[in-house]
């Protein structure tokens, strides 16, 4: 299992670096009154899929702590995990169609068997006009029992008349040193030796996405199984090099030292 998997949050308290989302939809979950159509958008890796399913496993859960946080263990939890007739992911990319929309619109005009039913689609961008058409329809007047929450990385490309009716939250790029924490976190709880300079390096490689700082991880770790993560081991992993090549290299540069040049490349 990859440590993404194996880590990956399951209440609002475990989701790190966008607080302000976190908290707004801890308070709909606490006052168990959400929005009916949620618009999750940011650059992929930014937890937005995590989040979406948390929102859907704490408005059916039945056993919410006082933080609005998911049991994980009722069957409104379980549905999102396990799968039920009451909830549903979609990826967009898969199902673009109008007839996919119209499917989807049959399901949601069954009674529920639980409290709500709840549509994540994921990548919602990818949908074609007519499917964007075909779905404005129930968005308009969704069921009083649905929440959909679309999730994607190009929001701009969603239409203004879909856009319009939903509630739009904005994730932002995950700080590094949010990140470096959250992975000198997972590596202590997993007993793996690292370098702190090794982290840092590795979460500025991720680029605000902590989902690929967790995939980076994972490969340096598999290289270096059993030993001692350190910044050397991380450079040759990711075939990179120290930055302080570069600002030795410029100096050689403007200070004409031709010879150092050339050593330095080579």
């Amino acid at each position: 299992m990859t440590l993404y998997t194996k880590i990956r949050p399951k209440t609002f308290d475990e989701v790190k670096g966008q607080e302000f989302i976190v908290n707004n939809l801890r308070m709909q979950s606490i006052r168990d009154k959400f929005f009916q159509v949620i618009v999750l958008a940011g650059q992929y890796g930014a937890g937005k899929t995590t989040l979406a399913r948390i929102v859907a496993a704490a408005a059916n859960c039945k056993n919410k702590d006082k933080n609005g946080n998911p049991c994980g263990t009722c069957d409104g939890c379980r549905s999102v995990s396990s799968g039920s007739v009451d909830f549903l992911e979609i990826d967009g990319a898969s199902n673009t169609g109008v007839d996919h929309v119209r499917d989807l619109t049959d399901w949601l005009h069954e009674r529920p068997l639980g409290k709500r039913k709840i549509v994540i689609i994921d990548e919602v961008h990818m949908l074609s006009i007519g499917a964007f058409n075909a779905l404005l329809k129930t968005l308009e007047e969704p069921p009083s029992y649905v929440i959909f929450i679309l999730a994607t990385t190009e929001v701009h490309k969603i239409p203004i008349t879909i856009l319009s009716r939903c509630q739009r939250y904005d994730f932002k790029r995950i700080s590094l040193e949010t990140i470096a924490g959250r992975l000198r976190q997972l590596t202590e709880a997993e007993h793996i030796e690292t370098e702190d300079k090794a982290l840092m390096y590795i979460a500025k490689a991720a680029d605000g996405s902590l989902r690929d700082a967790l995939s980076l991880l994972d490969q340096c770790v598999a290289f270096h199984y059993g030993k001692l993560l350190t910044y050397e081991n991380v450079l040759d992993v990711l075939g990179a090099v120290d930055s302080g090549v570069f600002s030795s290299m410029f100096n050689a540069v403007i200070e004409g030292r031709t010879k150092d040049c050339i050593t330095q490349l080579e």
